[in-house]
């Protein structure tokens, strides 16, 4: 497994290139690449040119770009009961499919939306099943797989229902991008690991405390990381392990070390 780092909590004003930077000199060994529009990465922005010259950049840092996360905007929403604008989100994931392809990397993070008081659980679950079913067959012909991450979107909320839920798209280019801290308020992450299986794609690192119902610095949370790592092993997981530990919470380089304690547990 590699030492993984997502651009989701790097600074913003960090540029790329300052980012595989002090990536590789805090110690990470792959990074998240994050799509947004108040970085010099934003999804606009990626022209073939500009592509190419990061793909470069990571190769001459020896820096793995492992995956990807974010959009332009409006983000993406393939669970809203507004069927225009679903629509548009399966056009705007291709679009971004084809960009995660050109900078070689096999994974991107979709958020599927979020259940709410207008668009109701069983509605959400038929549009987001319905659109992974036809944004599927376009994912294998590009070879980027769409993991959909568990956010408290109100969606998705046990294992057994997210694995029936991919069962029920069966793609192996769809699946589960799982968190280890996002799971902690109402489950347990390892039975994640158990029950969905070879469904988990990748995997960000974090902690959480239920007493007290705070984020913490890997290894002072709830998170039982021998358990997790158990099941991953369990599963041939071979992935980075991907750092979502704000660094407002510990340094880069401390939790950079603390992924390679639990990488040996």
């Amino acid at each position: 497994m590699k030492v993984g780092l997502s651009g989701i909590i790097t600074p913003a004003e960090w540029s790329y290139e300052e980012t595989l930077q002090n990536a590789k000199d805090a110690g990470y060994e792959a990074l998240e690449v994050c799509f947004r529009d108040d970085r010099d990465t934003a999804f606009d922005s990626l022209t073939d040119d500009r592509i190419a010259d990061m793909v470069k950049m990571a190769e001459d840092m020896e820096i793995e770009l492992c995956a990807a996360v974010g959009s332009g905007e409006p983000r993406p929403n393939i669970m809203t009961c507004d069927e225009a604008r679903r629509k548009e989100s399966i056009e705007e994931i291709k679009r971004i499919l084809e960009v995660v392809k050109k900078l070689g990397i096999d994974t991107w993070l979709l958020v599927p939306g979020r259940v709410n008081e207008e668009c109701h659980y069983d509605d959400a679950y038929y549009n987001a099943r319905e659109s992974l079913l036809d944004l599927a067959p376009f994912a294998t012909e590009t070879g980027v797989k769409i993991g959909v991450e568990y956010v408290w979107n109100r969606f998705l909320l046990s294992p057994m229902e997210f694995s029936r839920f991919l069962g029920e798209i069966g793609s192996p280019f769809v699946g589960l991008y799982f968190d280890t801290g996002n799971m902690v308020i109402q489950s347990y992450p390892e039975q994640w690991v158990k029950i969905v299986g070879n469904g988990i794609v990748k995997v960000h690192v974090k902690d959480f405390q239920r007493d007290g119902y705070e984020w913490k610095p890997l290894l002072e949370g709830d998170v039982d990381f021998p358990a997790v790592m158990r099941e991953l092993r369990n599963i041939g997981y071979d992935d980075a392990l991907i750092s979502e530990v704000s660094p407002r919470l510990e340094s880069l380089e401390a939790t950079a070390e603390k992924i390679r304690q639990i990488i040996e547990m």
